[in-house]
């Protein structure tokens, strides 16, 4: 069994229905197929969601992640020797999986006409009637449904002295909470774990999978870098931190292109910056990233998603080191599951940033977009990432008005200064000042000369 991760799957999970806007795990359509002849993707309509050929064809790679490591911790990973057989050719191109349909088991919407009629009782056949008549959702509301649920937070404030100044050094950053349901997740993390297993083997080129010794706490996490190769610090050749242009990685995965896709298409990124390279950090308990920025090779906006256990990002102008794997700044941001942190501005280039020790394992994806001019000698666009836009919807959700209270409206009315209602109007001296009356409520009046000779 060369893919025994899918085997952790049930059945139902296994069975996507149909109806997609965008295609999703295509390959690993071939690996069920080839681990359990029980389990089958349903087709889906639409044929113009086309599956790439391979599920990692070797080009070139890519950058590192939220982090900066103090070494590269070079491991005698040797480059795969043209091994293709890491390249599935995927037969069916109109079998796909969509992460609107992945959601499904979350809303209710994946249930089995088995599981619903349960037992023949009066009960369940009310719940059976009743899914019955639910309306049936197109993709695109289903997607809809999905974008709108989507928790963003732009309003992070965090005021620091820089060069006597007040700064937010938080200006810049979002939080986009629920990105990612619970099926998806979990395939994305197995979808890793199995790319780590052939970093292990030597299936993926050299410069790719990284898993330096542990020799200290918090030192020590895997990477796997697609689209450039980052070093994190000057190496034994006197390379500067940075993209090394000379070295190639692997091109990024057809599952990551995927979410690229949601990422750009559901707001988080802009479509002027979609990424071309991203790096996959693996943490065990106790790992942790060092306070860094971001190296400039990258350009602005980049973002990280979290999966697999929640941890806190730590953000300050002045980081300081209280011990292994224990960082002291002024800001924390809890970083959910399924979640994706946008880093910008000020978030991105005057706050430094760190992750602490993680108290459980963890997965993080780091997607950025490469500075034109440092981009891996012979790289080449991917097809499939150009053009990608935002759906057409609004992503700030309308703001609730308050209700008002008639208490509280206010009333103006012009009477003749001096004069009470029922009088006769005279305006004594002075024709032209009139008073205007202010009534709030039951009390509060107001009253104002006004000299209307000087209109």
């Amino acid at each position: 069994m060369k893919y025994p991760f899918v085997l952790s799957f049930k059945a139902q999970e296994l069975q996507i229905p149909a109806d997609c806007t965008q295609s999703l795990l295509d390959p690993i359509q071939s690996i069920v197929q080839e681990c359990s002849e029980n389990v089958h993707l349903v087709n889906f309509r639409d044929s113009s969601c086309n599956a790439p050929e391979s599920l990692l064809s070797h080009d070139d790679c890519d950058t590192n992640s939220m982090g900066s490591r103090e070494e590269e911790g070079a491991n005698g990973w040797s480059e795969s020797s043209v091994d293709r057989t890491v390249t599935r050719t995927v037969d069916s191109p109109n079998t796909h999986m969509l992460w609107v349909d992945m959601g499904r088991e979350d809303d209710g919407l994946g249930k089995e006409e088995g599981d619903v009629k349960g037992e023949c009782n009066s009960k369940w056949e009310e719940e059976e009637r009743k899914v019955e008549q639910k309306p049936k959702l197109s993709s695109d509301q289903r997607e809809y449904i999905r974008f709108m649920s989507v928790e963003r937070k732009k309003d992070f404030v965090s005021l620091e002295k820089i060069r006597g100044r007040t700064v937010n050094i938080l200006d810049g950053l979002e939080l986009h909470a629920g990105m990612f349901s619970d099926l998806e997740q979990k395939w994305i993390v197995a979808f890793v774990y199995m790319l780590q297993k052939m970093g292990r083997e030597g299936q993926l080129k050299e410069h790719t999978y990284s898993e330096p010794v542990k020799w200290m706490r918090g030192k020590g996490r895997v990477t796997i870098q697609f689209g450039c190769c980052y070093n994190y610090a000057t190496d034994k050749n006197g390379n500067p931190p940075g993209i090394l242009r000379n070295k190639a990685v692997d091109p990024i995965p057809h599952l990551f292109k995927l979410i690229i896709r949601r990422l750009v298409a559901w707001h988080v990124l802009p479509p002027s910056c979609i990424p071309d390279s991203c790096i996959v950090n693996i943490y065990e308990k106790g790992d942790c990233i060092p306070p860094h920025i971001d190296n400039h090779d990258f350009v602005r906006p980049f973002c990280t998603v979290s999966f697999l256990s929640e941890c806190s990002i730590l953000f300050g102008s002045n980081l300081k080191i209280a011990g292994p794997g224990e960082f002291i700044g002024s800001t924390a941001i809890p970083l959910p599951v399924g979640s994706v942190l946008v880093l910008n501005g000020n978030g991105a280039d005057v706050a430094k940033h760190c992750v602490p020790s993680v108290p459980a394992k963890r997965i993080s994806i780091t997607f950025r977009k490469m500075d034109d001019r440092k981009r891996p000698r012979g790289f080449a666009l991917e097809p499939d990432l150009q053009g990608i836009l935002p759906l057409p919807y609004c992503s700030e959700k309308p703001k609730k008005s308050r209700p008002s209270n008639p208490q509280l409206n206010s009333t103006r009315r012009l009477v003749p200064w001096g004069n009470s209602e029922g009088e006769q109007k005279s305006y004594g001296k002075n024709p032209h000042s009139l008073s205007i009356q202010t009534r709030l409520g039951h009390i509060n009046r107001h009253r104002v000369r006004l000299n209307m000779s000087d209109l």
